[in-house]
């Protein structure tokens, strides 16, 4: 299983871990990105899901936020398929989505979403959220 771990080489302090940032509307990945990349973070963006599957499996992102509702493939099926994969399983996923039933949010965890955010969100509160998913996976 893959750690994602960052190792200080005593010199320079461990890069921050990138984002990958897949929604179809453009203004959400941008105002995403912005708050990321203000708080230190590199972030990648991406309009579609099956972008979303095939960047992810290239860089190994340290967290990828997900919107349900996307062309070709959706938020839900790029999660399942980024947890049953052995190389990318332990990305943690954030659903950051519109749908806010309890039927859909309840399914965006049994896919395995490890977060789920609903639309509108806070861009602080999307931020305390990205740090609580880094600081668990990287512990």
């Amino acid at each position: 299983m893959q750690q994602h771990a960052l190792v200080w080489d005593g010199v320079r302090p461990p890069a921050p871990p990138s984002i990958l940032v897949a929604d179809d509307d453009e203004d959400i990945r941008d105002l995403v990105a912005f708050k990321l990349r203000g708080a230190g973070y590199r972030t990648l963006t991406v309009p579609d899901g099956q972008r979303a599957l095939d960047l992810a499996e290239q860089v190994l992102p340290g967290l990828m936020i997900l919107d349900v509702s996307m062309p070709g493939l959706d938020g839900l099926t790029v999660c399942h398929a980024i947890h049953r994969s052995r190389a990318t399983a332990d990305i943690p996923v954030l659903i950051l989505s519109a749908r806010a039933r309890p039927y859909d949010i309840d399914l965006g965890f049994a896919i395995g979403a490890d977060d789920y955010l609903t639309k509108p969100f806070s861009p602080n509160e999307l931020l305390r959220r990205v740090r609580a998913l880094l600081a668990r996976s990287f512990s």
